[in-house]
């Protein structure tokens, strides 16, 4: 598929994951993609790699929590490309803690990861997004829909996410611009795989985290979801939350 010919995508969170896996998608369909991550070493390595099999990518070092960083990310890309059609907010981090350990530092660092980054792409990159008819998608989490065990400020932060994407489609369904999220449930990311329930979790409770089906998502499988809806394929999706969570909230 070319679904992207001529196009150009920034995506954040694009060392590894599901950030990663979505740069390799949007490129494999012809898109220009700009990759950001904090990680330079790791992001690095994989745009040479990706480059390397005739994709067009460009890596920037950029950490989402810099206002700055975030607008300049922005500027790059429409400099590299001419233009700008997808951004997809890809960067988080999981915090798993007892509520009553949390500390404001780790309050004040989700947020400003997971919350005040995508807001700051967003608002850099609209402009641009207008002159495009083009889209965004944020990577949410099934934790924007249900209540996650020692997940309260990962939580917040994702249903941050999620509100703040269909307050987005609402404002510029009429421009032309669609803003849709994707709420994952458990896939296999480093993010993922660095899970440790904090000291004496309640296991019930940690059941509630499973997928339903036999394996775990792979990032690849979100990455496709975020290709469709990035796509003209539906021009009509706009505000949604499309989960794909292998049946973890739908009982």
């Amino acid at each position: 598929m070319n679904r992207f010919e001529g196009k150009v995508a920034l995506v954040t969170g694009a060392a590894s994951g599901i950030g990663l896996a979505t740069v390799e998608r949007l490129a494999r369909e012809g898109a220009q993609v700009l990759a950001c991550d904090i990680n330079a070493a790791l992001l690095n390595e994989e745009m040479q790699r990706l480059s390397k099999e005739g994709l067009k990518v460009k890596a920037r070092v950029v950490d989402v929590t810099d206002v700055a960083a975030c607008n300049a990310a922005v500027v790059a890309a429409v400099d590299a490309f001419g233009q700008l059609d997808v951004l997809c907010n890809v960067a988080g981090t999981l915090l798993i803690r007892n509520f009553a350990d949390i500390t404001d530092a780790e309050w004040q660092s989700q947020m400003a990861i997971n919350v005040n980054g995508v807001f700051f792409l967003c608002r850099a990159a609209m402009p641009h997004l207008l002159k495009t008819k083009g889209n965004i998608v944020n990577v949410a989490s099934v934790a924007s829909l249900v209540g996650i065990p020692y997940g309260a400020v990962y939580s917040a932060t994702k249903g941050a996410v999620l509100m703040f994407t269909k307050a987005l489609a609402v404002e510029y369904a009429s421009k032309g611009v669609r803003v849709n999220a994707v709420c994952p449930g458990s896939t296999m990311t480093p993010l993922v795989a660095g899970f440790m329930p904090p000291p004496e979790a309640d296991f019930n409770l940690l059941g509630r985290l499973m997928p339903l089906t036999p394996e775990h998502a792979q990032p690849s499988q979100i990455a496709a979801t975020i290709a469709f809806i990035a796509s003209g394929e539906v021009p009509f999706m706009t505000g949604a939350g499309v989960v794909i969570d292998g049946a973890q909230t739908a009982v």
